[in-house]
């Protein structure tokens, strides 16, 4: 019946699978293949080509596939750069839609002929690419910057991140070559900032060849506002009242924005941003160091939509802030590595109130039941009462609870039944785990796909037969540094389970470090 599907839907349906079934589907028979290779162009996965010669053939190779996804590593200025940039363009430029040159450090003038011959750009990543910007002169030339911008029409996503030498100037010509941008990343570039730049301060207003200015980049959204959906600013040291400025831009209705380790934001700034843009759905707060219960408490009222929020490294919340994230019931994803989270109130707010009767008390945790990946790595205060009291989310996929000192057999038990369909577990460092827990808590993740159990020093080759017998779906393994667990246990349970792809093993056994490295 397969084979009369048409080849649209053939492809549809696979697009579905996992890397690993698309592989085998594509043995089926030549209609089969066509259609995995089609599944797998549409799946954007990214075909990472190392920039020499040797590379020539397989480039020929990928464009008569039509891959439309790649990315160049040890991109320089050498011929045999410029030569594999041309072949590219030639054979992979007319359909490709994904361009990633991340660190490399290509010519202005093979970049630009790169780009001419790419006129179907969606998306392109100059990260770390400072020869590009040095000079200053990227795009000088109204002629090739008007032959770029037909190239670029179609670009969405831009990321700029870490380019140190980037400028008013260059930015504003590269950005000008693409007007459709609803993505953009500037992390870690060098912003300065002038005082007053929201209150319409007397600053000239000329474009700096030098220096990247927060007052250009206002600018620059404000221009774009009704385009733009996703901006990252991680890394620029962008102060409160920038980021009031950014927030209040009319028309603006931001969907994701990333100020990871802008340290000088303030729990004012971010409730004024919760108020200004509620229909964020993607946030990213992690080492924001400022940052209080006031902010989580902003983000729960004022983004109710929000469904992926990072909190790495803010160890100034208390309960307060954490009780509060109960109200965002359509969080998906939660990152709270490195919080000191503060392990008694959340097994109150967990447990709920004793008279079964009654209503609780504002909202909780448990509320939290589209929740599909949790990160908990080094909450060192947390204990098994709370982690059995506070995972309970039949819906988790993913869970981190590396570097937990305090997590015993008990606690890990208590997750296994609350939380019986995850994918992806990392325990790492947790040493007080054991085979007797693991003998328990296993048969709950039949699902399991990814685990990471390295540097747990009491497991044994107990273990590895318990996960081998109770989780078949396993592909990738991590025992990495456990002592009791020998080589001859892990090519065993390789033996056992022929799917798994990987088996990260090295100084298993007690294997002596000093003389090992």
């Amino acid at each position: 019946m397969a084979e009369l599907l048409p080849p649209e839907m053939l492809t549809y349906i696979l697009s579905f699978l996992p890397l690993s079934d698309q592989k085998e589907a594509s043995l089926v028979s030549r209609a089969w293949y066509r259609a995995a290779q089609n599944a797998l162009r549409e799946t954007n996965v990214r075909y990472k080509i190392p920039v020499s010669s040797a590379s020539l053939p397989g480039i020929k190779s990928l464009g008569l596939r039509g891959i439309s996804c790649i990315g160049l590593t040890n991109l320089d200025g050498s011929p045999a750069s410029h030569q594999v940039l041309q072949s590219v363009a030639y054979h992979l430029g007319p359909h490709l839609q994904s361009l990633c040159l991340g660190g490399g450090s290509p010519t202005e003038a093979s970049f630009v002929a790169l780009i001419l011959g790419c006129p179907a750009l969606r998306s392109l990543d100059l990260s770390g690419c400072n020869s590009l910007f040095v000079s200053g002169m990227l795009l000088a030339q109204p002629e090739t910057a008007q032959r770029v911008q037909q190239a670029l029409s179609g670009l969405r996503e831009l990321n700029l991140a870490g380019l140190q030498n980037l400028a008013d100037l260059s930015f504003n010509r590269l950005s000008s070559c693409a007007p459709y941008l609803e993505r953009l990343s500037l992390a870690y570039c060098h912003l300065t900032f002038e005082l007053g730049p929201a209150q319409g301060s007397r600053v000239p207003q000329e474009s700096s060849p030098s220096q990247f200015s927060f007052r250009n980049l206002l600018r620059f959204v404000k221009e774009r506002a009704s385009r733009l959906h996703a901006l990252d600013l991680s890394g620029t040291g962008l102060l409160p009242e920038a980021l009031q400025a950014l927030g209040q831009v009319a028309g603006l209705q931001l969907q994701e924005l990333s100020l990871h380790s802008c340290r000088d934001l303030s729990t004012e700034a971010v409730a004024a941003l919760c108020h200004q843009q509620p229909g964020l759905t993607f946030l990213d707060l992690s080492g924001c160091s400022e940052l209080t219960d006031g902010a989580l408490l902003a983000v729960s009222r004022g983004l109710q939509h929000l469904q992926h929020l990072n909190l790495r490294k803010l160890q100034r919340l208390t309960d307060a802030g954490c009780t509060a994230l109960g109200g965002l019931w359509e969080l998906q994803s939660l990152d709270m590595a490195e919080c000191c989270l503060p392990h008694q109130k959340l097994e109150h707010q967990a447990s709920g109130p004793k008279d079964p009767s009654s209503q609780p008390q504002g909202p909780s945790l448990l509320m939290l039941q589209a929740l599909q990946e949790l990160d908990l790595t080094a909450c060192s205060k947390l204990t098994d009462t709370s982690l059995a009291k506070v995972l309970q989310f039949p819906q988790l996929r993913q869970l981190s609870l590396s570097l937990l000192p305090a997590l015993t057999n008990k606690g890990l038990v208590a997750v296994a039944k609350g939380c019986p369909s995850l994918e992806r577990l990392a325990l790492s460092h947790c040493s007080l785990l054991s085979d007797e827990g693991w003998a328990q808590a296993a048969r709950c993740w039949p699902r399991l796909q990814y685990l990471n159990l390295s540097s747990c020093s009491q497991l044994t080759e107990q273990t590895l037969d318990t996960i081998g017998q109770a989780c078949k779906q396993i592909q990738m393994l991590d025992v990495a540094m456990c002592s009791g667990i020998s080589m001859a246990a892990v090519r065993r349970f390789q033996a056992q389970l022929p799917q798994v792809t990987c088996i990260q093993s090295r100084f298993v056994g007690g294997a002596d470090l000093t003389l090992t490295l």
